[in-house]
Protein backbone atom coordinates (compact mmCIF):
# COMPACT_ATOMS: atom_id res chain seq x y z
CA UNK A 1 0.00 0.00 0.00
CA UNK A 2 1.31 3.62 -0.75
CA UNK A 3 2.36 5.43 1.86
CA UNK A 4 -0.20 8.30 2.57
CA UNK A 5 0.21 11.58 2.77
CA UNK A 6 -1.79 14.44 4.48
CA UNK A 7 -3.38 16.03 1.28
CA UNK A 8 -1.88 19.72 2.04
CA UNK A 9 1.65 18.52 2.88
CA UNK A 10 1.54 17.03 -0.62
CA UNK A 11 0.40 19.99 -2.26
CA UNK A 12 3.13 21.53 -0.69
CA UNK A 13 5.71 19.67 -1.63
CA UNK A 14 4.86 19.55 -4.98
CA UNK A 15 5.02 23.60 -5.26
CA UNK A 16 8.35 23.30 -3.34
CA UNK A 17 10.40 20.22 -5.28
CA UNK A 18 8.11 20.35 -8.33
CA UNK A 19 9.36 17.17 -10.79
CA UNK A 20 11.51 16.07 -8.03
CA UNK A 21 8.72 15.54 -5.59
CA UNK A 22 7.79 11.94 -7.06
CA UNK A 23 10.90 10.52 -6.54
CA UNK A 24 11.30 11.83 -2.65
CA UNK A 25 7.72 10.45 -1.90
CA UNK A 26 8.81 7.34 -3.69
CA UNK A 27 11.41 7.06 -1.24
CA UNK A 28 9.02 6.57 1.73
CA UNK A 29 8.02 3.03 0.24
CA UNK A 30 11.54 2.17 0.44
CA UNK A 31 12.34 0.37 4.51
CA UNK A 32 12.56 2.39 7.15
CA UNK A 33 17.12 1.90 7.93
CA UNK A 34 17.22 1.71 11.71
CA UNK A 35 21.27 3.31 12.76
CA UNK A 36 23.77 3.15 15.81
CA UNK A 37 26.55 5.31 16.76
CA UNK A 38 29.84 4.23 18.38
CA UNK A 39 29.93 5.96 22.18
CA UNK A 40 33.58 6.97 21.48
CA UNK A 41 33.99 7.41 25.37
CA UNK A 42 33.56 3.35 25.92
CA UNK A 43 33.81 1.87 22.86
CA UNK A 44 36.16 1.87 19.36
CA UNK A 45 34.44 0.96 16.27
CA UNK A 46 36.48 -2.31 15.93
CA UNK A 47 35.69 -3.47 18.89
CA UNK A 48 31.97 -3.54 18.51
CA UNK A 49 31.66 -4.73 15.00
CA UNK A 50 33.66 -7.52 16.76
CA UNK A 51 30.83 -8.52 18.88
CA UNK A 52 27.94 -6.84 17.13
CA UNK A 53 24.96 -10.01 16.07
CA UNK A 54 24.12 -8.21 13.35
CA UNK A 55 26.19 -6.67 10.11
CA UNK A 56 26.62 -2.71 10.34
CA UNK A 57 27.51 -0.99 7.58
CA UNK A 58 28.61 2.44 7.66
CA UNK A 59 26.80 5.96 7.19
CA UNK A 60 28.21 8.72 5.60
CA UNK A 61 26.74 11.51 8.12
CA UNK A 62 29.62 11.04 11.22
CA UNK A 63 32.34 8.88 11.73
CA UNK A 64 30.94 5.71 14.14
CA UNK A 65 28.28 5.70 12.70
CA UNK A 66 26.40 2.86 11.37
CA UNK A 67 23.15 1.46 9.19
CA UNK A 68 21.96 -1.21 11.40
CA UNK A 69 21.13 -5.07 8.83
CA UNK A 70 18.08 -6.02 10.26
CA UNK A 71 15.62 -5.73 13.41
CA UNK A 72 17.49 -5.31 16.27
CA UNK A 73 15.81 -4.01 20.30
CA UNK A 74 19.07 -2.90 22.18
CA UNK A 75 17.61 -3.03 25.71
CA UNK A 76 18.50 -6.11 26.56
CA UNK A 77 22.03 -5.69 25.05
CA UNK A 78 24.64 -5.89 27.67
CA UNK A 79 26.88 -3.72 25.34
CA UNK A 80 23.95 -1.11 25.03
CA UNK A 81 23.48 -1.58 28.96
CA UNK A 82 27.00 -0.55 29.01
CA UNK A 83 26.89 2.77 27.33
CA UNK A 84 29.63 0.84 23.55
CA UNK A 85 26.94 2.65 21.59
CA UNK A 86 23.74 4.27 21.16
CA UNK A 87 20.50 3.83 18.96
CA UNK A 88 20.23 6.64 16.81
CA UNK A 89 18.68 7.27 13.17
CA UNK A 90 21.92 7.73 11.41
CA UNK A 91 21.29 10.59 9.71
CA UNK A 92 20.17 12.79 12.83
CA UNK A 93 24.08 12.30 13.66
CA UNK A 94 24.79 14.93 11.08
CA UNK A 95 24.41 18.12 12.72
CA UNK A 96 26.95 17.67 15.54
CA UNK A 97 29.13 16.64 12.65
CA UNK A 98 28.83 20.12 10.82
CA UNK A 99 29.30 21.78 13.95
CA UNK A 100 32.03 19.96 14.82
CA UNK A 101 33.07 20.33 18.13
CA UNK A 102 36.93 20.22 19.63
CA UNK A 103 38.33 18.95 22.42
CA UNK A 104 38.35 21.37 25.14
CA UNK A 105 35.68 23.73 23.60
CA UNK A 106 32.79 24.74 25.73
CA UNK A 107 29.51 23.35 24.10
CA UNK A 108 25.80 24.03 24.61
CA UNK A 109 23.16 21.66 23.20
CA UNK A 110 20.29 23.83 23.99
CA UNK A 111 17.67 20.96 23.18
CA UNK A 112 19.14 18.57 24.34
CA UNK A 113 16.72 15.28 25.03
CA UNK A 114 16.84 12.15 25.05
CA UNK A 115 20.37 12.68 24.32
CA UNK A 116 21.71 11.47 21.07
CA UNK A 117 23.61 14.83 20.08
CA UNK A 118 24.68 15.39 23.35
CA UNK A 119 26.55 12.24 23.35
CA UNK A 120 27.61 12.61 20.09
CA UNK A 121 29.23 15.94 21.37
CA UNK A 122 30.52 14.41 24.41
CA UNK A 123 32.10 12.09 22.27
CA UNK A 124 33.61 14.47 20.21
CA UNK A 125 34.82 16.52 23.08
CA UNK A 126 37.16 13.44 24.22
CA UNK A 127 36.28 14.50 28.03
CA UNK A 128 38.06 17.59 28.24
CA UNK A 129 36.16 21.27 28.34
CA UNK A 130 32.49 21.55 29.19
CA UNK A 131 29.31 20.36 27.62
CA UNK A 132 26.13 22.21 28.94
CA UNK A 133 22.98 20.41 28.22
CA UNK A 134 19.69 22.12 28.26
CA UNK A 135 15.91 20.29 28.36
CA UNK A 136 12.98 22.66 28.74
CA UNK A 137 10.21 19.35 29.55
CA UNK A 138 11.66 18.43 33.39
CA UNK A 139 10.79 14.42 32.32
CA UNK A 140 12.48 14.43 29.12
CA UNK A 141 15.41 16.13 31.13
CA UNK A 142 15.89 12.77 33.37
CA UNK A 143 15.83 10.78 30.09
CA UNK A 144 18.59 12.53 29.17
CA UNK A 145 20.66 12.46 32.53
CA UNK A 146 20.38 8.67 32.06
CA UNK A 147 21.45 8.73 28.81
CA UNK A 148 25.07 11.10 29.89
CA UNK A 149 25.52 8.12 32.54
CA UNK A 150 25.63 5.79 30.76
CA UNK A 151 27.58 6.60 27.73
CA UNK A 152 30.08 7.77 30.41
CA UNK A 153 29.79 11.18 29.91
CA UNK A 154 32.47 13.17 32.92
CA UNK A 155 32.10 16.78 31.66
CA UNK A 156 28.12 17.80 31.09
CA UNK A 157 26.13 20.09 32.92
CA UNK A 158 22.28 19.57 32.82
CA UNK A 159 19.55 21.84 32.77
CA UNK A 160 15.71 22.43 32.72
CA UNK A 161 15.41 25.66 31.68
CA UNK A 162 13.33 27.91 29.27
CA UNK A 163 16.56 29.10 26.97
CA UNK A 164 15.27 32.94 27.51
CA UNK A 165 16.12 32.89 30.88
CA UNK A 166 19.48 30.25 30.63
CA UNK A 167 21.15 31.67 27.50
CA UNK A 168 20.66 35.61 29.10
CA UNK A 169 22.45 33.78 32.18
CA UNK A 170 25.00 32.22 29.55
CA UNK A 171 26.40 35.41 27.37
CA UNK A 172 29.16 34.44 25.51
CA UNK A 173 30.45 31.39 27.07
CA UNK A 174 30.32 29.03 24.36
CA UNK A 175 32.22 28.02 21.42
CA UNK A 176 29.54 26.03 19.85
CA UNK A 177 25.92 26.36 20.32
CA UNK A 178 23.50 23.48 19.22
CA UNK A 179 20.10 24.42 18.34
CA UNK A 180 18.26 21.32 16.86
CA UNK A 181 15.11 22.98 17.23
CA UNK A 182 11.65 21.33 18.11
CA UNK A 183 9.91 21.50 14.77
CA UNK A 184 6.96 20.09 12.73
CA UNK A 185 8.92 16.71 12.09
CA UNK A 186 7.84 16.22 8.29
CA UNK A 187 11.08 14.42 7.99
CA UNK A 188 10.38 12.08 10.93
CA UNK A 189 6.74 10.98 9.15
CA UNK A 190 8.33 7.12 8.48
CA UNK A 191 9.80 6.75 12.06
CA UNK A 192 7.48 8.28 14.33
CA UNK A 193 3.26 8.24 12.84
CA UNK A 194 2.09 10.62 15.47
CA UNK A 195 4.04 13.79 13.25
CA UNK A 196 1.99 12.81 10.44
CA UNK A 197 -0.84 12.66 12.58
CA UNK A 198 -0.33 16.22 13.97
CA UNK A 199 0.69 17.77 10.88
CA UNK A 200 -0.58 20.88 9.69
CA UNK A 201 0.14 24.08 8.27
CA UNK A 202 -0.68 26.08 11.64
CA UNK A 203 1.97 23.67 13.53
CA UNK A 204 4.52 24.83 10.77
CA UNK A 205 3.83 28.24 12.03
CA UNK A 206 3.71 28.03 15.29
CA UNK A 207 7.23 25.94 15.30
CA UNK A 208 8.87 28.84 12.94
CA UNK A 209 7.69 31.34 15.19
CA UNK A 210 9.31 28.91 18.33
CA UNK A 211 12.26 28.52 16.91
CA UNK A 212 13.04 32.10 15.76
CA UNK A 213 12.43 32.94 19.63
CA UNK A 214 15.01 30.15 20.22
CA UNK A 215 17.76 31.08 18.18
CA UNK A 216 17.27 34.88 19.17
CA UNK A 217 18.07 33.41 22.83
CA UNK A 218 20.88 31.12 21.48
CA UNK A 219 22.70 34.08 19.94
CA UNK A 220 23.71 35.81 23.10
CA UNK A 221 25.05 32.18 24.56
CA UNK A 222 27.87 32.72 21.25
CA UNK A 223 31.25 34.02 21.67
CA UNK A 224 32.85 36.21 19.43
CA UNK A 225 33.92 33.90 16.83
CA UNK A 226 32.09 30.86 17.73
CA UNK A 227 29.98 28.81 16.11
CA UNK A 228 25.58 28.10 16.05
CA UNK A 229 24.37 25.00 14.35
CA UNK A 230 20.76 25.47 13.47
CA UNK A 231 19.27 22.20 12.65
CA UNK A 232 15.48 20.66 11.80
CA UNK A 233 13.98 17.23 11.06
CA UNK A 234 11.16 19.26 8.46
CA UNK A 235 10.96 19.96 4.85
CA UNK A 236 8.99 23.33 5.30
CA UNK A 237 11.01 26.47 4.04
CA UNK A 238 9.21 28.49 6.89
CA UNK A 239 11.35 26.49 9.80
CA UNK A 240 14.32 25.84 7.56
CA UNK A 241 15.69 28.54 5.12
CA UNK A 242 13.42 31.42 5.84
CA UNK A 243 14.31 31.04 9.45
CA UNK A 244 18.03 31.29 8.16
CA UNK A 245 16.88 34.76 6.75
CA UNK A 246 15.23 35.92 9.68
CA UNK A 247 18.25 35.06 11.78
CA UNK A 248 20.45 36.96 9.47
CA UNK A 249 18.14 39.99 8.99
CA UNK A 250 17.90 40.53 13.27
CA UNK A 251 21.58 39.46 14.11
CA UNK A 252 23.99 41.44 11.68
CA UNK A 253 27.06 40.20 13.78
CA UNK A 254 26.50 36.83 12.34
CA UNK A 255 27.47 34.93 8.98
CA UNK A 256 26.39 31.93 7.55
CA UNK A 257 28.75 29.38 7.06
CA UNK A 258 29.19 27.19 3.60
CA UNK A 259 28.73 23.38 4.47
CA UNK A 260 29.03 22.40 0.74
CA UNK A 261 32.21 20.42 2.05
CA UNK A 262 30.03 17.66 3.50
CA UNK A 263 29.80 14.40 2.79
CA UNK A 264 26.48 14.13 2.66
CA UNK A 265 22.69 15.74 1.67
CA UNK A 266 22.40 18.30 -1.36
CA UNK A 267 22.30 22.00 -1.03
CA UNK A 268 19.83 23.99 0.57
CA UNK A 269 16.73 25.28 -1.61
CA UNK A 270 17.68 28.64 -3.52
CA UNK A 271 15.19 32.04 -2.78
CA UNK A 272 13.15 31.29 -5.44
CA UNK A 273 11.98 28.04 -4.57
CA UNK A 274 11.49 28.81 -0.68
CA UNK A 275 9.83 32.67 -1.61
CA UNK A 276 6.35 31.02 -2.27
CA UNK A 277 5.92 30.61 1.41
CA UNK A 278 7.58 33.70 2.61
CA UNK A 279 5.86 35.69 5.20
CA UNK A 280 7.86 39.10 4.60
CA UNK A 281 11.47 37.42 5.09
CA UNK A 282 14.15 39.52 3.76
CA UNK A 283 16.43 37.94 0.82
CA UNK A 284 20.07 37.59 2.17
CA UNK A 285 22.97 38.48 1.05
CA UNK A 286 24.47 35.53 0.79
CA UNK A 287 23.03 32.15 -0.62
CA UNK A 288 21.16 29.89 0.72
CA UNK A 289 22.65 27.16 -0.74
CA UNK A 290 25.42 27.36 2.16
CA UNK A 291 22.92 25.55 3.76
CA UNK A 292 22.21 21.54 3.76
CA UNK A 293 19.37 19.53 2.94
CA UNK A 294 18.77 16.23 3.72
CA UNK A 295 15.56 14.20 1.75
CA UNK A 296 14.26 11.27 2.25
CA UNK A 297 16.53 8.46 -0.57
CA UNK A 298 19.61 10.52 0.64
CA UNK A 299 20.29 7.84 3.04
CA UNK A 300 18.29 8.73 6.20
CA UNK A 301 15.34 10.82 7.12
CA UNK A 302 14.65 14.53 6.31
CA UNK A 303 17.00 17.29 8.13
CA UNK A 304 18.21 20.68 7.65
CA UNK A 305 21.30 22.17 8.77
CA UNK A 306 22.47 25.89 9.05
CA UNK A 307 25.92 26.94 10.51
CA UNK A 308 26.45 30.67 11.82
CA UNK A 309 29.48 32.19 13.02
CA UNK A 310 29.85 35.09 15.15
CA UNK A 311 32.03 37.60 14.34
CA UNK A 312 34.84 38.76 15.76
CA UNK A 313 37.37 36.91 18.32
CA UNK A 314 37.58 36.40 21.22
CA UNK A 315 37.96 34.00 24.43
CA UNK A 316 34.63 32.37 25.70
CA UNK A 317 33.94 33.95 29.09
CA UNK A 318 34.63 31.20 31.94
CA UNK A 319 32.21 29.29 34.51
CA UNK A 320 33.33 31.04 37.25
CA UNK A 321 31.67 33.43 40.03
CA UNK A 322 32.46 34.37 43.45
CA UNK A 323 33.23 31.38 46.04
CA UNK A 324 31.08 32.01 49.11
CA UNK A 325 32.93 30.79 52.10
CA UNK A 326 30.81 27.45 53.22
CA UNK A 327 30.91 24.73 55.16
CA UNK A 328 32.54 21.75 53.53
CA UNK A 329 31.04 18.07 54.17
CA UNK A 330 33.83 15.88 55.83
CA UNK A 331 32.83 13.40 52.98
CA UNK A 332 34.34 15.50 50.34
CA UNK A 333 37.49 15.22 52.10
CA UNK A 334 37.40 11.29 52.44
CA UNK A 335 36.00 10.53 49.34
CA UNK A 336 39.93 10.35 47.63
CA UNK A 337 40.23 7.30 49.50
CA UNK A 338 37.51 6.13 48.52
CA UNK A 339 38.42 7.06 44.56
CA UNK A 340 41.97 5.36 45.21
CA UNK A 341 40.18 2.00 46.72
CA UNK A 342 38.48 1.84 43.10
CA UNK A 343 41.09 3.41 40.50
CA UNK A 344 44.37 4.13 39.91
CA UNK A 345 45.27 7.37 39.07
CA UNK A 346 43.47 10.90 39.95
CA UNK A 347 40.23 12.14 40.29
CA UNK A 348 38.88 14.01 37.30
CA UNK A 349 36.44 16.28 39.03
CA UNK A 350 36.02 18.34 42.63
CA UNK A 351 34.11 16.43 44.49
CA UNK A 352 30.69 18.58 46.16
CA UNK A 353 28.07 16.91 48.78
CA UNK A 354 24.58 17.40 47.41
CA UNK A 355 21.96 15.66 49.97
CA UNK A 356 23.16 12.39 50.31
CA UNK A 357 25.37 11.94 47.44
CA UNK A 358 28.63 12.75 46.28
CA UNK A 359 29.49 14.37 42.87
CA UNK A 360 32.49 15.01 40.75
CA UNK A 361 31.98 18.34 39.50
CA UNK A 362 33.92 19.45 35.96
CA UNK A 363 36.68 21.19 36.92
CA UNK A 364 36.48 24.19 34.73
CA UNK A 365 33.31 25.16 36.42
CA UNK A 366 33.00 26.98 39.94
CA UNK A 367 30.25 25.47 42.23
CA UNK A 368 28.52 29.06 43.10
CA UNK A 369 28.34 29.31 39.08
CA UNK A 370 26.59 26.20 39.36
CA UNK A 371 23.30 27.80 40.97
CA UNK A 372 22.41 29.49 37.88
CA UNK A 373 18.54 28.78 36.99
CA UNK A 374 17.58 25.43 36.43
CA UNK A 375 20.98 22.87 37.41
CA UNK A 376 19.40 19.75 37.60
CA UNK A 377 22.94 17.78 37.63
CA UNK A 378 26.68 18.41 36.71
CA UNK A 379 29.63 16.08 36.76
CA UNK A 380 29.37 12.38 37.69
CA UNK A 381 26.94 11.03 40.38
CA UNK A 382 30.24 9.65 42.50
CA UNK A 383 29.12 7.78 46.04
CA UNK A 384 26.07 7.59 48.27
CA UNK A 385 27.12 8.93 51.72
CA UNK A 386 25.15 5.88 54.22
CA UNK A 387 25.21 7.29 57.22
CA UNK A 388 28.76 7.10 58.46
CA UNK A 389 30.69 5.55 55.02
CA UNK A 390 30.51 6.80 51.08
CA UNK A 391 29.83 3.78 48.94
CA UNK A 392 31.13 4.27 45.21
CA UNK A 393 27.84 4.82 42.89
CA UNK A 394 27.16 3.12 39.23
CA UNK A 395 27.68 6.80 37.28
CA UNK A 396 31.78 6.52 38.83
CA UNK A 397 32.33 2.97 37.60
CA UNK A 398 30.16 4.00 34.23
CA UNK A 399 32.48 6.80 33.70
CA UNK A 400 35.63 4.78 34.33
CA UNK A 401 38.28 3.19 31.70
CA UNK A 402 38.68 -0.77 32.15
CA UNK A 403 42.46 0.24 32.57
CA UNK A 404 41.62 2.62 35.35
CA UNK A 405 40.00 -0.38 37.29
CA UNK A 406 42.04 -1.68 40.03
CA UNK A 407 39.64 -4.79 39.84
CA UNK A 408 37.32 -6.29 37.41
CA UNK A 409 35.50 -8.77 35.62
CA UNK A 410 35.11 -9.14 32.14
CA UNK A 411 32.78 -11.00 30.19
CA UNK A 412 32.12 -11.62 27.05
CA UNK A 413 28.63 -10.23 25.83
CA UNK A 414 26.76 -13.66 25.82
CA UNK A 415 28.13 -15.12 28.76
CA UNK A 416 25.21 -16.21 31.47
CA UNK A 417 26.82 -14.76 33.72
CA UNK A 418 26.96 -10.92 32.70
CA UNK A 419 23.13 -11.68 32.41
CA UNK A 420 22.57 -12.73 35.98
CA UNK A 421 24.81 -9.49 36.80
CA UNK A 422 22.37 -7.18 34.55
CA UNK A 423 19.22 -9.23 36.48
CA UNK A 424 20.36 -7.88 39.75
CA UNK A 425 21.86 -11.52 40.85
CA UNK A 426 25.25 -12.04 43.21
CA UNK A 427 27.35 -14.27 40.66
CA UNK A 428 30.62 -16.18 41.22
CA UNK A 429 33.79 -14.56 40.22
CA UNK A 430 37.82 -14.71 40.54
CA UNK A 431 38.32 -11.15 41.68
CA UNK A 432 40.28 -9.79 44.73
CA UNK A 433 38.41 -8.62 47.73
CA UNK A 434 36.63 -4.93 47.12
CA UNK A 435 34.43 -3.19 45.06
CA UNK A 436 35.05 -4.52 41.79
CA UNK A 437 34.10 -3.48 38.16
CA UNK A 438 32.03 -5.41 35.61
CA UNK A 439 33.38 -5.44 31.80
CA UNK A 440 30.73 -6.66 29.05
CA UNK A 441 32.89 -7.22 25.92
CA UNK A 442 35.31 -4.92 27.39
CA UNK A 443 33.24 -1.92 28.41
CA UNK A 444 32.54 -0.88 31.99
CA UNK A 445 28.86 -1.84 32.22
CA UNK A 446 28.24 -1.63 36.26
CA UNK A 447 30.43 -2.95 39.19
CA UNK A 448 30.14 -4.90 42.79
CA UNK A 449 31.42 -5.77 45.85
CA UNK A 450 33.59 -9.35 45.64
CA UNK A 451 34.32 -11.41 49.04
CA UNK A 452 35.24 -14.66 48.66
CA UNK A 453 34.52 -15.45 44.80
CA UNK A 454 31.08 -14.06 44.96
CA UNK A 455 29.96 -11.21 44.10
CA UNK A 456 27.81 -8.66 45.51
CA UNK A 457 25.54 -7.07 43.19
CA UNK A 458 25.13 -3.05 43.35
CA UNK A 459 23.40 -2.97 39.20
CA UNK A 460 20.90 -0.57 40.28
CA UNK A 461 17.33 -1.71 40.58
CA UNK A 462 15.56 0.09 38.23
CA UNK A 463 18.33 -0.87 35.60
CA UNK A 464 17.96 -4.28 35.80
CA UNK A 465 16.93 -7.10 33.34
CA UNK A 466 13.58 -8.71 33.95
CA UNK A 467 14.04 -11.92 35.59
CA UNK A 468 13.74 -15.30 33.01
Amino acid sequence: MSFSFPAGFARRMERLLAEDWPRVAAAYEEPLRRGLRVNGLKCTPAQLLAQFPLPLIPSPFAAGSFFVQGEWKAGTDPLHHAGAYYMQEPSATSAVTALAPQPGEAVLDLCAAPGGKSTQIAADLRGEGVLWCNEFVRERARALMQNLERCGVRNAVVTSSDTASLCAGLTERFDAVLVDAPCSGEGMFRKEPAALAQWSEELIRQCAARQTRILDDAAQAVRRGGRLLYSTCTFAPEENELAVCRFLASHPDFCLEDLSALPFGRPGFVWEQVVPFAAGEIQPDVPLTRCRRLLPGDGGEGHFLALFRREGNSPSLPFTAPEKERKKSPFCNSFNDLYFQCFSGSPYGVPSAEGTWIRLLPEKISPSFLKVRGVISAGVTAAEIRRDRLEPAHGLFLAAQPGECLRRVNFAREDPLLSAFLRGEEIPVESPSGYTAVLAGGVTVGFGKCSGGRLKNRYPKGLRLLSR
